[in-house]
């Protein structure tokens, strides 16, 4: 009698722990899926172009890291690209974007439209979550998971929890003040976005182009 008591208390607590463990696990894995959140500006002013973004990635509520660089240089420096949502995923597509750019020797059109072909259509890339801006002397292109390559009718293109603050900034000063630099309307509209957006802090990363 005394054994069978025994070895119900034990399998009680044994479920007990085991169902606690079993929820932290997946607690743990929601948030490691979710490293997120940014915002990413691009302008192209006066034959300039410049992108930037801040430095802030996110898990769930917390922030993560507060210094990630988002703001990748390829080609020599002639082609940039930013990049928001999952981090892991966006290396993801930058490795793919790059591996584009060498086999379509250079063409950014082209491999921006190819890449966007293989993440709406792959079943791998598909489950991909983040959104790329990428720019060279000549245009900016915003690049989804939808198969979608838009490129912005006034030069300023955004992505990212804060892009909308950014874009609306960005789109001020190129009306408003143009004898600003493109460098300098993307690390205004940046801080604006820091200012507003819980999501986007100030180390800001800027890179333009190489003419």
């Amino acid at each position: 009698m005394k054994k069978c008591q025994a070895r119900k208390v034990w399998h009680f607590c044994f479920q007990r722990v085991f169902n606690c463990f079993a929820k932290n696990i997946e607690s743990f894995n929601i948030h490691m899926e979710k490293i997120h959140a940014t915002t990413v500006l691009g302008v192209l002013h006066n034959g300039t172009v410049a992108l930037g973004a801040d430095g802030q990635a996110t898990m769930g509520n917390t922030v993560a890291k507060s210094n990630v660089k988002k703001i990748r240089t390829l080609q020599g420096g002639k082609i940039l690209v930013g990049f928001a949502g999952s981090t892991a995923d966006a290396f993801t597509l930058l490795d793919r974007f790059e591996e584009k750019l060498n086999g379509y020797g250079g063409n950014m059109k082209r491999a921006a439209i190819e890449l966007a072909k293989d993440w709406r259509t792959d079943r791998y890339l598909r489950k991909l979550e983040a959104m790329m801006i990428t720019a060279n002397k000549d245009e900016i292109l915003v690049i989804s998971g939808t198969g979608d390559v838009l490129e912005p009718e006034n030069g300023i293109a955004s992505i990212g929890s804060g892009g909308n603050f950014a874009l609306s900034a960005a789109q001020a000063l190129k009306k408003h003040a143009g004898h600003l630099t493109a460098e300098e309307m993307v690390r205004e509209g940046l801080t604006i976005a820091a200012d507003l957006c819980i999501y986007t802090n100030h180390n800001l990363v800027i890179e333009k182009v190489v003419q």
